[in-house]
């Protein structure tokens, strides 16, 4: 008998070369569809591919709506027989005014919702905040300054011109009062005269 030592028997070989094989690394080899990545001038890259995916998609949801909503053909103008056309057209024209009187109750309804809620609108603008409101005063009174201060320019300028006008009557009674005669006298000719303009111009 063999002796019994403390190590593990060994594996065979195979199996060693079997893990190793596992271990190694797999060749690096070029994908595909990165091996055509390109400039978009080309004609390839991830635009490019992401635009003809959407345009594909498109013409999916156009097949799909074409098949859900078939364009509906008058079949009984060739199909139906000749003595009970006149029935199928006199439906067709019933179910033709159903339908437009059915767009007109619409059209009457949407108008009277537009004019209901222009109406609400309006009156919400009527009603004002306190921001308007103070803004309303403050023009009111901005206003009134303004014109107060219009008034009191306009009575500053009448002021002005009767004192101008008063300022040159004195000066002309003075002038004429103080005329004198070649000798040095008063000249009370000119001033009797000016006393009776002034006696004339009072009554």
């Amino acid at each position: 008998m063999a002796p019994v030592t403390g190590r593990s028997p060994r594996t065979p070989k195979t199996n060693a070369a079997a893990a190793q094989a596992a271990r190694r690394k797999r060749p690096w080899r070029l994908d595909p569809r990165q091996s055509l990545l390109g400039s978009v001038r080309k004609g390839q890259g991830f635009a490019f591919w992401r635009k003809q995916k959407i345009q594909q998609e498109y013409k999916k949801l156009l097949k799909q709506e074409g098949k859900a909503h078939p364009q509906r053909e008058v079949q009984y103008t060739d199909t139906y027989p000749e003595h009970l056309k006149h029935l199928y057209l006199a439906e067709e024209e019933m179910l033709e005014k159903q339908l437009k009187s059915k767009r007109a109750l619409v059209l009457l309804e949407h108008k009277n919702n537009t004019t209901t809620k222009s109406d609400i609108t309006q009156r919400k603008f009527k009603k004002k905040t306190s921001n308007q409101k103070t803004k309303e005063e403050y023009e009111k009174v901005k206003a009134e300054r303004a014109k107060k201060k219009e008034e009191a320019e306009k009575r500053r300028r009448e002021r002005e011109e009767a004192q101008r006008l008063y300022k040159q009557k004195k000066m002309e009674a003075f002038k004429i009062l103080s005329k004198k005669t070649k000798k040095g006298q008063p000249n009370l000719n000119l001033q009797i005269e000016f006393l009776l303009q002034k006696i004339q111009q009072k009554t």
